[in-house]
């Protein structure tokens, strides 16, 4: 309990502990600072009054006492325990310097002002400093006057109850506040920890996917190096001995890339047993796509595509397709697939929903997308267009990328 008092008289920060509120506009900041301002003057004037006529004190102490129980108002908003420690001594000199016959020895101005600062007090500070507060409120405005000024019991029970409801409500609000901007915390650091592990899940499948391209030609280039030394029967030792190092490293680091997809692969996933698919299998895609009215554009000479090229294209235009299905259902989409000189440009536009879009189960094709748009070295547009989404992406056909480097 002392520990609380003396935190809050003078060793807690004047400055919020927590921040209950935020508040980005610059007028209603300034529309907060004019109110706490009008009502610190007002209250001020008010008190200083009030002492001077009613209570026949002499004007240089109203005028005293009324600035120190008004005027920290002003700076309430921003460092209300300040503000109290000011206030409060103020009443504490009212109750010393008063006599014995007064209803109360303050005015009813600095009693509104100091229930205002005790709320903000309450919603911005810890609850051992509200604790703290609302002890020395019991003393100066019930024990204190009653021993000294002769107030009556049941009135400094009167305010002993409104102090309190003050500081209850303060901290009510402030603690609802606070609870929400945690939980908004919370909120987004799972989003980013959901979005990390979409990534990584997105870059494994990635992954698994172009093992079997890597393991293709790594198996090509073992066979064919075993191969050399019967095609060329006068074939000089130095160079059987080259094709049989090159034959066992190209065995060797297909294994491990074998091993290592391996590790990547979840506990009840098996290995697929069917080939891959490509840019050729792109109208048996677009036919499968029941929910939507698809249509395929091929602009340009079609071409054969590097296999990861062929591969990613493909998933990129599905993925696409898939959106489109769940949150666009019943919409006109628009395939277009242009083999320009230097790179493959896919474009999937619809023209918006005509459906209830399906929300229950939001996805991560955005990220899969972007991951194998950056592994080619190529750019990606994903985005509202018209009254529609437009999925567009450019993919060099080969330009020696390496996303490493931009590490």
């Amino acid at each position: 309990m002392l520990d609380s008092v003396l935190d809050a008289v003078m060793r807690a920060p004047s400055g919020p502990e927590r921040q209950p509120y935020s508040i980005e506009r610059w007028w209603l900041k300034a529309l907060i600072m004019g109110v706490a301002l009008a009502l610190g003057i007002g209250f001020s004037g008010g008190s200083i009054a009030i002492y001077h006529h009613m209570h026949g004190l002499g004007l240089s102490q109203s005028w005293l006492l009324g600035l120190l129980q008004g005027l920290p108002l002003v700076v309430a908003p921003l460092m209300p325990l300040a503000a109290w420690r000011v206030m409060v001594t103020g009443l504490l000199l009212a109750d010393l310097t008063a006599g014995r016959g007064e209803f109360m020895p303050w005015p009813v101005t600095s009693l509104l002002g100091m229930l205002v600062v005790l709320a903000l007090v309450a919603a911005v500070s810890s609850r051992p400093v509200s604790q703290g507060v609302s002890i020395m409120m019991i003393a100066v405005l019930a024990i204190l006057p009653v021993m000294f000024n002769g107030l009556e019991q049941w009135f400094g029970l009167i305010l002993i109850a409104l102090a309190l409801l003050a500081v209850v409500f303060g901290d009510a609000v402030g603690g609802r506040r606070w609870a929400e901007i945690s939980l908004a915390e919370q909120a987004e650091l799972r989003r980013q920890d959901l979005a990390r592990q979409a990534v990584l899940e997105e870059r494994s499948r990635i992954a698994r996917e172009l093992h079997d391209v890597v393991a293709h030609h790594m198996s090509v280039i073992a066979l064919q190096a075993e191969a050399a030394p019967y095609k060329i029967p006068e074939l000089p030792e130095a160079a059987r001995t080259t094709f049989v190092l090159l034959r066992d490293e190209a065995r060797a680091a297909l294994t491990e890339t074998r091993r290592v997809v391996g590790l990547l692969r979840a506990d009840d996933e098996t290995a697929e047993r069917v080939p891959q698919p490509g840019m050729e299998r792109l109208p048996e895609l677009v036919a499968s796509h029941d929910g939507l009215r698809v249509s395929l554009a091929v602009v340009g000479t079609a071409r054969a595509l590097p296999e990861g090229l062929d591969l990613s294209a493909y998933r990129i235009v599905q993925e696409a397709l898939s959106n489109a299905s769940r949150y666009a259902p019943g919409a006109a989409v628009a395939v277009e697939v242009r083999y320009d000189a230097d790179m493959l440009r896919l474009s999937v536009v619809d023209d918006g929903a005509r459906g209830e879009p399906d929300t229950s189960n939001g996805g991560h094709g955005l990220v899969g997308m972007r991951e194998r748009v950056t592994m080619l070295g190529g750019t990606l547009f994903a985005g509202g267009r018209n009254d529609g989404w437009a999925v567009i992406a450019e993919l060099p056909y080969d330009d020696g990328h390496d996303p490493r480097g931009d590490r």
